[in-house]
């Protein structure tokens, strides 16, 4: 019985020694899914300029990024949402990235202005709520596609894509995913600028339905402007669509290399040298006239996870409210972050008085008002929203930042009793 239990395990050993090198080559194999979505397509065209209609000018930009995929990365699997010129629903759009059980969504669209309006630039989206007037504009434009489907009401549950009353769902939404999808659309603005050299019109965050039911990191990017004449051609050209698939496909490596390290402490994901960029490259967006759409890259990272802040001891909130109890939640209004620390004076704090910091991830992250009473903090951010467009609330506990939604539905809860 001894001969044979050996003979059992020295089999196995073998068996192992065999087996082994095939399973780490699984472990590599298609190990990362990610879906590329490009916008529009059939009885919708997207977008019209002069010369195109954007639902061709996403499938051009989408394909060519899927074939450098494919072509060097042997360990990704590539799901498209469409490969030719159909029509495919929002959701549709979604759902296929979750049966896919994608790691990344990307979707692919061309920006535009009405009455002959002009701009230059690429820019790059997540979910949220939109913070200006012109960041809603882009959703609703985005989101009128569910328009071309006759049974969008029941399908959406009535959500209006022309109604900004519509969009108060995405008020209080705060998408798991979001540092991930934040971090993305920064790399890709990155290689917009590097690689692609186009005006880097930054992040954005709007409340587009694609994303809002896309279980996984999601990004949505605004190649260029067909309604402005040299952009149009620009996005029409074999240079210029082949340019920006490979700076969208610059900041895919880029992101599954970390997050290949996040998981295992190690990448096979090899990056161009001439890729390679210093960590604190400038975040601040240029535009072209439209100081409305600038943002600071890095103040959407309103990351969901608490981190432990570094509080600055000479200046405080103007309304202090958590020192009563610490175990309490205290609502801040985030205005803009900065990778040095600035003086009380800067420019960029734009005259405002007691404001304070914390600093995360090397990021000074300014913020002003602090209350437990979120309904007060909610109007101090209407007050400042004239100077910082971009501004939005988040929550500490115990000097430890929150889940936004966690907070405000304890808050609610306690006002109710």
């Amino acid at each position: 019985m001894r001969l044979d239990r050996s003979y059992i395990l020295y089999i196995s050993a073998c068996l192992w020694l065999v087996i082994s090198p095939l399973c780490t080559c699984n472990l590599w194999g298609q190990s990362f899914t990610v879906v590329i979505d490009a916008g529009h397509g059939g009885h919708d065209p997207g977008a019209i300029g002069k010369i195109s209609k954007e639902k061709n000018i996403n499938l051009n930009v989408a394909l060519k990024l899927g074939n450098l995929i494919k072509k060097n990365c042997d360990d990704v699997k590539l799901v498209y949402t469409r490969t030719k010129d159909v029509f495919i629903p929002l959701d549709r759009r979604a759902e296929i990235a979750n049966n896919a059980k994608a790691d990344l969504f990307i979707s692919i669209h061309t920006n535009a202005l009405a009455n002959n309006r002009t701009a230059k630039g690429a820019s790059t989206w997540t979910l949220g709520l939109a913070k200006s007037d012109a960041n809603l504009e882009v959703a609703k434009r985005e989101n009128s596609v569910i328009l071309y489907e006759s049974d969008y009401q029941t399908r959406y549950a009535g959500f209006n894509p022309n109604s900004a009353e519509s969009y108060i769902i995405f008020e209080f939404m705060q998408d798991k995913y979001m540092e991930q999808s934040v971090h993305l659309a920064s790399l890709v603005q990155k290689q917009f600028r590097h690689t692609c050299n186009r005006v880097d019109r930054g992040v954005h965050q709007a409340g587009f339905l694609v994303l809002k039911a896309s279980a996984m990191p999601s990004i949505l990017v605004e190649l260029g402007f067909i309604s402005t004449p040299e952009e149009e051609r620009y996005l029409n050209s074999e240079n210029g669509t082949s340019t920006l698939a490979k700076g969208i496909y610059n900041a895919f490596l880029n992101y599954k290399r970390e997050h290949e390290l996040r998981l295992t402490g190690s990448s096979k994901t090899i990056i161009p040298t001439e890729q390679e960029e210093t960590e604190n490259d400038p975040v601040i967006a240029q535009t072209d006239n439209d100081s409305e759409n600038a943002v600071l890259t890095k103040e959407l990272l309103a990351e969901t996870k608490p981190r432990t802040i570094e509080s600055k001891p000479i200046t405080r909130p103007i309304v202090s409210e958590s020192t009563t109890n610490d175990s309490e939640i205290t609502f801040k209004v985030q205005i803009l972050t900065s990778s040095k620390p600035l003086s009380k004076n800067d420019k960029q704090l734009k005259g405002l008085k007691g404001v304070d910091y914390y600093k995360e991830k090397g990021i000074y992250k300014y913020t002003y008002g602090a209350s437990t009473d979120y309904n007060k903090v909610l109007r101090t951010r209407r007050t400042i929203t004239p100077q910082f467009k971009d501004a939005f609330i988040i929550a500490f506990r115990n000097g430890e930042k929150m889940n936004i939604n966690e907070a405000i539905a304890e808050f609610k809860k306690r006002r109710n009793k």
